[in-house]
């Protein structure tokens, strides 16, 4: 039965052309130390080298795919559900089965909000206990340096704590403001909060006026602060959210506590690193290139890309803010906060609530084998478990499906996503004749090759993104809420090598590939979560590697892919091999917590 929701910007469900996906291997080299130094200069002052090294990135391939003039630009993918005819609008509400709290003998558990609720209603600990115990493990400036300082790169302790002790006095009076009231939460180093600086992993300039303290509270964030989630420091993250890493030479890297010898995954790598090592429940990132999603996987989280638009209207046409969390409840329950409409946002405020699907749904997967199938070995074997249990065990039924030019595609989002950060870049620097001046090296390459970028080259990857939502709007009209699964990534970890972190590091290869399946989520703006369902052993360090699986769904389709994403965590706690997986050096704050006076 065909969806019976309306949308404003919806594209006409229209077949793509049948095309083969056969992708060749990359050529970009890859740099560090002097050689990335020296590459970053050269593409810096001669056009020649820099438009070679575009070219041979392959952005300039989208423009001989045939026939894209038939097909209208989409400079921005933005489709928007819109409210049934006299409805009147509301937040979501946070409905009972989110309170519930995961068994106590739960392998490999991590504490949820409603664990943390449960005890300030009971009064065994408080708001202000949690933030005192929280405070000695991620601020930085300490001596020693604090265990877990690498995931945040600023915390205001006097702000930290006037909102937990007005939190605790709320619990003492009986009058909480939810079930968020007192839980911390981290914030991505890329959006204003209030009293503290945005460096978007950029090092610290003090002469530099777009470094100082926000005024006003992006309005997610204000949404969970006003739900009583107290914001305990801003995430680091990779410099100007430029790769998938996590690398970040002046801030450090925020460590992968599965295991440290490999990389938290970016560009929200602090999120990662603060939700494996259990600092916090939930955490919120930021997503134009899998940004979310990528870092979830590597570090064992849930993570949503929700519609482009659908919390806040970004100045982007791929990027979103959307939460990462350590349990499927608090993903859903910090999706429907701050996604509460906006009046003051025509784009945002216009969207109607996401629809939990009804019990009587058909369930739908849908997978493009070629694609699926470019997983190494070891992520194919646990995905293709899970996906054996939604069909054996939840009545899920797989069809075959097909999407064309997905590899035109990627380089076609790879470009648009670089000239767009080449544009903030030059909106926000000093001075704009030198906009890379501050950036690293790797920033300092990657931006330079996107200066190469033509205006027409632009237009003709709006149009193939115009085809791209075409044919995914043929694909959802053919199978009603279709879930497309993918790996979250091909690979269940990135290596960390000796000297990455001296100047930072360019692989576009494991760029490229890291980011096989995520892009066509940006690309398009529909909605994706990514959820963790095994683990593969390691080759080098100690611990385990999560491995995620992604589901993207129709925009709007966020309680849809919310719901799949809690019978994804029950796959992964009842019935994988070994259950969930906790990192040695889990920190149990609420044990720490109690010790705090």
């Amino acid at each position: 039965m065909e969806s019976s929701r309306r949308f404003s910007g919806y594209p006409r469900a229209q077949k793509g052309p049948e095309t083969v996906y056969a992708p060749v291997a990359d050529k970009n080299p890859a740099l560090k130390g002097w050689s990335l130094i020296i590459a970053a200069k050269l593409v810096n002052y001669s056009q020649t080298i820099a438009q070679a090294t575009w070219s041979n990135a392959k952005f300039g391939c989208v423009k001989d795919v045939p026939g894209l003039h038939e097909y209208d630009w989409r400079l921005q993918p933005i489709v928007t559900p819109l409210v049934p005819d006299g409805v009147v609008q509301s937040k979501a509400e946070i409905t009972p089965e989110l309170h519930e709290r995961q068994s106590d003998d739960l392998a490999g558990r991590f504490h949820s909000a409603a664990d943390y609720h449960e005890l300030f209603k009971s009064g065994k600990l408080t708001p202000l206990q949690v933030a005192k115990g929280l405070l000695p493990l991620i601020s930085r400036g300490q001596d020693p340096p604090a265990k877990y300082e690498s995931a945040f790169a600023v915390t205001k302790e006097e702000l930290v704590l006037a909102a937990a002790k007005k939190s605790t006095e709320r619990y003492a009076a009986g009058q909480p403001l939810g079930v968020l009231d007192g839980v911390p939460i981290g914030v991505k180093d890329d959006m204003d909060v209030e009293g503290y600086t945005s460096h978007m992993g950029l090092k610290f300039n003090p002469s530099d006026p777009f470094f100082k303290p926000a005024t006003s509270t992006i309005w997610p964030i204000a949404q969970l602060e006003a739900a009583g989630a107290i914001v305990v420091g801003k995430l680091v993250m990779h410099e100007l959210g430029s790769d998938v890493n996590g690398c970040n030479p002046h801030w450090g890297t925020p460590v992968n506590w599965n295991n440290p010898s490999y990389y938290p995954g970016g560009s929200s790598s602090g999120g990662g690193s603060a939700l494996s090592a259990g600092l916090v429940p939930i955490a919120i990132g930021t997503d134009a290139g899998g940004s979310i999603r990528i870092p979830s996987s590597f570090c064992g989280g849930y993570g949503l890309k929700p519609t482009l638009h659908r919390t806040h209207t970004m100045k982007s046409s791929i990027c979103v803010i959307g939460p990462m969390a350590a349990t499927a409840n608090d993903l859903a329950i910090a999706y429907r906060i701050m996604s509460a409409p906006n009046p003051e946002d025509a784009i945002q405020g216009s969207f109607a609530l996401s629809i939990p699907p009804s019990p009587l749904t058909k369930k739908t997967i849908g997978i493009y084998r070629d694609w699926f199938n470019q997983a190494s070995k070891d992520v194919l074997n646990v995905t293709e478990k899970a996906i054996s249990y939604f069909t054996d065990k939840l009545g899920y039924e797989v069809v075959d499906i097909t999407i064309p030019y997905l590899l035109e595609g990627q380089y076609g989002h790879s470009a648009w996503a670089l000239t767009e950060g080449l544009d903030h870049r030059r909106s926000h620097a000093v001075d704009p004749a030198h906009p890379l001046a501050n950036v690293n090296y790797c920033n300092q390459l990657l931006l330079a090759v996107a200066g190469c970028t033509p205006a027409v080259d632009m237009i003709k990857f709006g149009q193939l993104r115009g085809l791209l939502m075409e044919h995914l709007a043929f694909l959802f009209k053919q199978h009603p809420d279709l879930l497309i699964l993918t790996p979250t990534i091909p690979e269940a970890g990135w290596k960390i090598e000796p000297g990455d972190e001296t100047y930072g590091f360019s692989d576009g290869n494991q760029t490229i590939r890291d980011m096989m399946y995520i892009w066509l989520a940006n690309s398009t703006g529909c909605p994706a979560v990514s959820a963790p369902v095994g683990y593969v052993d390691a080759e080098v360090g100690e611990g385990k590697l999560p491995v995620g699986l992604m589901a993207m769904g129709e925009w709007g389709a966020e309680e849809q892919l919310l719901a799949w994403a809690k019978e994804a965590e029950g796959y992964l706690n009842d019935a994988s091999e070994g259950g969930r997986y906790r990192p040695k050096e889990w920190a149990d704050v609420v044990e720490i917590a109690k010790t705090t006076e």
